[in-house]
């Protein structure tokens, strides 16, 4: 799956003392999903918020970005698992 890059921000290119971002986070921080569950009901995150929210262990984040970053999880496929132990991990703490 192909995600368009967003357009470059302009403060970076001021010489902003904020450390390059790798594509990939980019990409992560671009893509949007809607999710029905706990604080993320009715509104749009990012794959990155997803990813770095309390729903989700340390360990699994590792090996979601390992795998991404590998090309051995497409962008849909990081979206689903999110989306799915986001949603699972909610309706347990209900």
């Amino acid at each position: 799956v192909r995600v368009k890059s967003p357009k470059k921000d302009p403060a970076a290119e001021e010489g902003d003392n904020n450390p390059a971002e790798e594509p990939w986070e980019r990409t992560l921080k671009s893509t949007t999903v809607t999710v029905g569950a706990a604080e993320f009901r009715g509104r749009r995150v990012s794959l990155w918020e997803l990813l770095h929210c309390r729903y989700i262990p340390e360990e699994s984040r590792t090996e979601i970005l390992e795998l991404y970053r590998a090309g051995e999880l497409s962008l849909e496929q990081v979206k689903s698992v999110l989306s799915t132990i986001v949603t699972r991990a909610a309706a347990a703490a209900a």
